[in-house]
């Protein structure tokens, strides 16, 4: 599980705090030789992994007589170090909770000293101590990522989401107000929490965060799987979800070419239409299984309209150039595009917007910025797609092509 690796992570961080005591015990003029030399030995000795070596070393430094507070605090913390790296929570326990308990730490060793409790208790399983620990790590200033991982994993544990939810959330939304990119594993915590709390709409919106911040192949499809049944989304944009399924090379089953290839000739799209299915067969999806002659007659029409493409654009043009509105500029110079005619078809696009009374303004923004895309436009794609708005899916598409890495 995602968690426990966090959990593993955060040992990993013990171990450092743990090395980085050796700096400390070399310098710190209050510890004597006879305390100070088995400590340094200690704490070599753990960076090596040989930690019941090390503690060995820490019980020399501890059967030295008349210790001071200092070497006392500094064979505390070894030896919970040690104790900890050794399999042996209940020990590191004892010895973090002196050192915390001794007065002499400050605040930024509060947070550390908590923080390696709230893990060593986990270890025990000790939900309720380690939770204690967590909260004082953060009353302390303890913010890193592996104490609100463990945190969550806490919450986890005791079938809380509404916890896992909230402390997501909270961690997102710091991220984001510091300018910092969401860990990811977060997000997908809050995603999971949400869907285990039934809240729908908050989920989709932090899946199109991990596809903001994390855009990868199945984030898009879990996005694209989620936007179809979203209230108020339009029928219509289902050619458009399949260009996306595409462009993040979600259109993977032989169903979804024939969808796309049928919906793009209806659009009269020949020249999309043939391109999806010449890939499809190129690479196996199409003509080897299913109903292969379905697949293979689809084909063959898509070629024969494809043949047929050059001159009934040229016709539709000169007769929607005429027209009161520019509706069918819009699809047609589309339509070029996909001939791989990306001046033209731009340039029709862009006359149909500027001639007005479209039906849906939004889908010619957005059928412009995909026309930029296939030309490599993308910068200009990223204006037009900007400019897209509405409720019933334009924008949502349009905000995932601005996504594309």
């Amino acid at each position: 599980m995602k968690l426990e690796r966090a959990m593993r992570r955060g040992v990993r961080v013990l171990l450092a705090v743990a090395a980085a005591l050796t700096l400390n015990i070399a310098h710190a003029q209050a510890l004597r030789a006879e305390v100070g030399k088995p400590l340094q030995q200690a704490a070599e000795l753990l960076k090596t992994g040989r930690a019941k070596e090390a503690l060995a070393k820490v019980r020399e430094a501890d059967n030295v007589a008349n210790k001071t507070p200092a070497e006392q605090l500094m064979i505390d913390r070894m030896r919970g170090a040690a104790a900890f790296r050794a399999g042996d929570p209940a020990t590191a326990i004892r010895s973090f909770e002196a050192a915390y308990a001794s007065g002499r730490l400050s605040t930024s060793e509060q947070a550390q000293v908590a923080e390696q409790l709230a893990f060593a208790y986990s270890q025990t399983r000790d939900w309720g101590k380690t939770r204690e620990w967590i909260a004082k790590a953060q009353q302390a200033g303890g913010s890193n990522a592996q104490l609100n991982q463990l945190l969550a994993y806490v919450s986890a544990q005791s079938g809380d989401y509404a916890a896992i939810a909230r402390e997501s959330l909270a961690a997102v939304s710091a991220a984001e107000q510091a300018g910092r990119r969401p860990e990811e594993a977060d997000l997908l915590r809050l995603a999971d929490a949400q869907m285990r709390t039934g809240q729908t709409q908050a989920q989709t919106a932090t899946i199109e965060k991990l596809v903001t911040y994390y855009p990868k192949k199945d984030y898009f499809a879990l996005y694209l799987n989620r936007l179809i049944g979203k209230s108020g989304f339009s029928d219509r944009h289902a050619l458009d979800v399949m260009r996306l399924k595409l462009a993040t090379g979600n259109l993977t089953k032989p169903e979804d070419a024939m969808e796309m290839a049928q919906l793009a000739l209806q659009a009269g799209q020949a020249g999309e239409a043939k391109q999806v299915l010449d890939e499809a067969f190129k690479t196996g999806l199409l003509g080897k299984t299913g109903d292969v002659e379905r697949q293979k007659r689809l084909l063959a029409l898509a070629a024969q309209r494809l043949a047929a493409a050059p001159a009934d654009l040229k016709a539709a043009e000169a007769e929607e150039l005429k027209a009161r509105d520019g509706n069918g500029l819009v699809r047609t110079g589309l339509a070029y595009t996909g001939l791989g005619q990306y001046e033209k078809g731009i340039e029709l696009i862009q006359k149909g917007i500027a001639k007005g009374g479209l039906r849906y303004p939004n889908d010619a923004q957005l059928h412009l910025g995909i026309a930029l895309m296939r030309a490599g436009q993308k910068g200009k794609a990223a204006q037009a797609f900007k400019s897209v708005g509405g409720t019933d899916g334009a924008a949502d598409l349009a905000r995932l092509w601005m996504r594309l890495p």
